[in-house]
């Protein structure tokens, strides 16, 4: 019994220890990261880092990109884009956080999400068509997740509109209060 309570408490500080190391890394990779956003772009590189996130693809021809959650999530909505006609590739990576990845409902979608999380498509069961557009979404996950859907009930779409909104403005203010580079003369 008393290498069972020394196990758990070696666990224990093993969390600890990689959400601090964690933080501390996703606040660096925050500091670096430029987000490739336009919804019109059939590449996209998204982020939420100590943050939320909410994206709408509307893309001719969606072929992937990148999603880093890390202390942070939200939604990416790509019920209005059309996928490339060689399907598209998601390279995810979750630690602490995730998001929910909205698909139409007559997408296949496969995921390969590794690690103390993972990825899982909550649509019903149905039988799609083999040439039906081909989502793959593969990555990591530390602590966190991703999860795909069809539908997002109103009252979290609200919640995460009031949470970007929010975050908005706070960066907006905290812009606001910088003060200005003044040029050398």
């Amino acid at each position: 019994m008393r290498i069972v309570g020394r196990l758990l408490a070696l666990f224990g500080i093993g969390v600890v220890v990689s959400a601090v190391i964690g933080a501390i890394a996703a606040q660096r990779v925050k500091q670096e990261f430029v987000p490739i956003d336009d919804p019109a772009l059939n590449e996209i590189k998204l982020a939420a880092i100590f943050g939320p996130l909410s994206f709408r693809s509307t893309a001719a021809g969606f072929r992937g990109g990148t999603i880093d959650c890390r202390f942070g999530g939200g939604v990416i909505d790509l019920r209005d884009a059309a996928l490339d006609p060689a399907g598209a590739r998601l390279e995810v990576r979750a630690q602490f956080g995730g998001a929910q990845i909205l698909v139409p409902d007559s997408w296949r979608v496969t995921t390969r999400v590794f690690g103390i999380g993972g990825a899982g498509d909550s649509r019903p069961r149905s039988e799609r068509a083999d040439d039906a557009p081909h989502l793959a979404i593969e990555g990591t996950a530390l602590f966190g997740g991703f999860g795909v859907a069809s539908e997002m009930p109103d009252a979290a779409a609200a919640g995460l509109e009031a949470a970007v909104a929010k975050a908005e403005a706070r960066r907006e203010h905290a812009d606001a209060e910088q003060p200005e580079e003044v040029a050398a003369v």
